[in-house]
């Protein structure tokens, strides 16, 4: 038997003739009744957040936590499925929002100028996927880890340095094409009592693009491409006996990574109608991508839906809810300082911590355990 068919066997076997949503979710079922309700109601809120919730706040959360699954999605192909461990990934979610922001800074506020901006941000990020995957891949895990470490700083420092081209620590504010800003009215009355402004076309421009590039990425783990990543994850010696080219699936990996990282950082320019190095480099980003992989679960990219929605929840939520507990508790010792709002960070590492130690393979890991 050759290689080719040993690695694609599995692939072939796990394929069920499910109907319509098999073939959407690329075979890859959730295989658990608790985690098809979670991520059928995240989908389902996810699409009904600005007709469910009124306010800014909700759609803004509700559009994050969209850029977030697409970004942590990325991720989890390089992490979980590759067994790469890159800190340069905010560079390539900057590289995204840069060149959205810059195509629409200085060629004007058209959908010509999105095109131009993608495509540059697309084709460079590729590039330097390329280039990192090539020269880096053949050295020892760490020593790779360190590589990406020392070329996502470079990033952001090259991107407060050119202030001419990226704005600096400012960054750079820019106009978005007609239909996407909030004076455009898509239809004249309101349905269900939200108005059909540009800015709701602008959520569900994110929603959409977001959900494409997610299922593209569930197809690519599924395929026997993703199969060979997961056997170079799980023995890279006995793959490349069987004749893989380690660093070069290894490679094409980085890449596929790279662009959907690039997307995640466009989508999220076109919704802030901003991009800076705080918003798209900083590293603190990086450390949230690792903990939202680790709380979803590695190796499972309905992992990065959970741990991006839970995680960016917390995140909008968790003070405010801090502070309506304090305040029901001020007349009780102590508990209102514990629950005080400016320690919300506090809590928010406990609850990863407590997460960690009750799922050690993720939420996704443990609802599938449990099913078994």
């Amino acid at each position: 038997m050759s290689s080719s068919s040993t690695l694609t066997l599995p692939f072939d076997e796990t394929r069920r003739r499910g109907g319509a949503l098999s073939e959407l979710l690329s075979s890859d079922m959730p295989r658990s009744r608790a985690l098809s309700l979670i991520l059928l109601a995240i989908l389902v809120v996810l699409a009904a957040t600005p007709f469910l919730f009124p306010g800014s706040q909700p759609i803004g959360t509700a559009a994050k936590i969209c850029v977030f699954i697409v970004l942590v999605a990325s991720y989890d192909l390089l992490l979980g499925y590759s067994g790469i461990v890159s800190f340069a990934h905010t560079m390539f979610f900057g590289i995204g929002g840069y060149g959205i922001a810059i195509a629409l800074e200085r060629l004007g506020p058209t959908w010509s100028s999105v095109a131009v901006g993608l495509l540059a941000a697309l084709a460079l990020s590729a590039v330097l996927a390329v280039a990192i995957g090539l020269l880096s891949l053949r050295v020892r895990a760490i020593f790779f880890s360190m590589i990406t470490l020392a070329v996502a700083s470079a990033a952001a420092v090259l991107a407060s340095q050119l202030s001419n081209i990226t704005g600096g620590e400012d960054g750079l504010s820019f106009q978005l094409p007609p239909a996407l800003r909030p004076a455009f009215r898509l239809l004249s009355e309101p349905l269900f009592g939200t108005a059909v402004n540009g800015r709701l076309v602008a959520y569900y421009l994110v929603f959409f693009v977001a959900l494409l590039v997610f299922l593209m990425l569930l197809r690519i783990v599924n395929s026997p491409f993703g199969r060979v990543l997961q056997a170079i994850r799980e023995n890279e010696f006995r793959a490349e006996a069987l004749g893989y080219r380690v660093v070069a699936y290894r490679t094409a990996a980085s890449v596929i990574s790279a662009l959907a990282a690039t997307v995640a950082g466009a989508l999220m320019a076109l919704w802030l109608r901003y991009n800076g190095p705080d918003t798209t480099l900083s590293f603190s980003i990086m450390i949230d991508i690792l903990l939202m992989v680790v709380i979803g679960g590695m190796g499972t990219m309905y992992g990065a839906v959970i741990g991006a929605a839970l995680f960016v929840l917390a995140q909008s939520y968790l003070q405010v809810l801090m502070e309506a507990g304090s305040t029901a508790l001020a007349g009780v010792p102590l508990l209102p300082n514990l629950i005080h709002p400016d320690r919300w960070l506090l809590w928010l590492g406990a609850l990863f911590v407590i997460s960690v130690y009750a799922f050690p393979g993720g939420i996704v890991g443990r609802l599938r355990q449990a099913r078994q």
